[in-house]
Order: C-alpha cells, then sequence, then structure tokens
C-alpha cells in the first residue's frame, strides 16, 4: 500500500498515480513566481495534483485548472483535489495537451508544467512511469507553441527540466516568441553537478535574472534556501 503523502495544508493520495511526489514538482511549485495580479493557473501534465494543489495554497486565483492525460492520474487528482481546502477553485481536464490547446479558447496568467521527459537511466520495467517520464508523450516543441498560444500577454510560464536540456529549451522558447525572465539552476550538493533547471519564461523580451540553488550541504542536511523556498509545505522543514 502507497502512503498518502502528507503536506502542511493538504494530503495527496498517490497510489493510482505513475509518478509519485518528488523533489521536482515540489520545487517547481514551490518556487514558481506567482505575482499578485495572477487569477488565472493551469498545471500542465498535474500527476497527483500536487502543483495545482500547491499554488492553490500559495496565491487567490479564481481558476486553478490541471490537465492530465492519464485516466488514473486524472481521478487521484479529481480526488485530491475534492479532499482539500480549494475544491471550489481546483478542476482538472482529462485529455492530451494537444487536444485542450485547440480546444480551450481562454489565456492563463501562470502556466506550470513539471513536463515528461526522456532520460535513459529512466526506463524501467514500468510502461505507465516511462510514459510519465518519456519525452515523446509530450514533446517540447508541442509543450511550449501550446503555452505560447495559452498564455495570457503578461503571463508566464514556469517549468523544470534536466539542465543538459536548457539550451535546446530556449532556443525553441525564442522561436515562439517566449523569453528568458528568470533561470535557477539546481544542484543537490555544493559538489556534485548541476541537475535541474527551473525556467521562468514570458512573451516580452528582458534582463533576466539567474542564480543557483544547492538542495543539500552534507547528506539530509537541507540548506537554509531550500528550507526557505519548502517550509511552507513540507511536514519536517
Amino acid at each position: 500500500m502507497i502512503k498518502p503523502f502528507q503536506f502542511k495544508e493538504f494530503t495527496v493520495q498517490q497510489d493510482r498515480c505513475a509518478m509519485k511526489i518528488g523533489t521536482d514538482g515540489v520545487l517547481l511549485g514551490a518556487w514558481a513566481p506567482i505575482k499578485e495580479s495572477v487569477t488565472s493557473v493551469l498545471d500542465i501534465g498535474t500527476g497527483t495534483g500536487v502543483i495545482a494543489l500547491m499554488a492553490a495554497q500559495r496565491c487567490q486565483a479564481e481558476i486553478i485548472d490541471a490537465l492530465e492525460i492519464d485516466a488514473d492520474a486524472y481521478e487521484q487528482a479529481v480526488e485530491n483535489f475534492e479532499e482539500s481546502f480549494w475544491g471550489d477553485r481546483l478542476f482538472c481536464y482529462h485529455a492530451s495537451f494537444q487536444e485542450f490547446v485547440e480546444e480551450i479558447e481562454e489565456t492563463y496568467d501562470l502556466l506550470i508544467s513539471n513536463p515528461p521527459f526522456y532520460v535513459e537511466e529512466y526506463k524501467s520495467s514500468n510502461l505507465k512511469r516511462d510514459i510519465a517520464r518519456f519525452e515523446d508523450a509530450l514533446p517540447f516543441e508541442h509543450l511550449l507553441i501550446g503555452g505560447a498560444k495559452l498564455l495570457s500577454d503578461q503571463g508566464q510560464f514556469a517549468l523544470i527540466l534536466p539542465y543538459k536540456e536548457e539550451e535546446e529549451i530556449l532556443t525553441i522558447a525564442r522561436q515562439v516568441g517566449l523569453f528568458p525572465q528568470k533561470i535557477t539552476r539546481v544542484k543537490g550538493t555544493p559538489s556534485s553537478a548541476i541537475k535541474r533547471s527551473l525556467l521562468l519564461l514570458g512573451k516580452e523580451q528582458q534582463d533576466f535574472e539567474s542564480d543557483e540553488l544547492i538542495i543539500e550541504s552534507s547528506r539530509h542536511e537541507y540548506t537554509e534556501a531550500y528550507i526557505n523556498l519548502t517550509k511552507d509545505f513540507y511536514l519536517k522543514m
């Protein structure tokens, strides 16, 4: 039996989801800047719904939508939304991103995505997990082209991806009219290589801030920066 994941203000059931609660999703949900003016949020590929739930905890946006293609994950996200304090603001669509982009005419002030990406070491005997992880389930080009269409003029698009993909993603983003507004590169420890990039994209070309986040100073010793980022969510922070 896979236990629910308990956060400070909500609980996430995850037994029916291929992708369980992990560092990437929580990191993105905590890091994504949310302006006071944000009235609508879309979590693309919501899985358990954790990022949408974090957004609901963090802001007063009236519309917090989520999108999930997998039927089991979709049902679990709906359950997690209904059990939360913010069920009246949370809604999950069961569709592919491509279908959603074609059907929806509204735009969003904030898009957030912990997208599936293909990395050899993630190959496993669990096909559903692999589909959740593999980039060909949602190519980055589709994500960025669709994101540009769904984003309001002053909106922002926050996503997390492997650091080695950063340059390619930024090239594609610029081609579809999305430009970096902030980049945070993530390392597990001070001596380890950069593993992830947190990107904030928008439609305005501007000078952007870049910084680095280190998660642990040593084994199981979290850095002050990581604690400050996630302490509103993790029980033991």
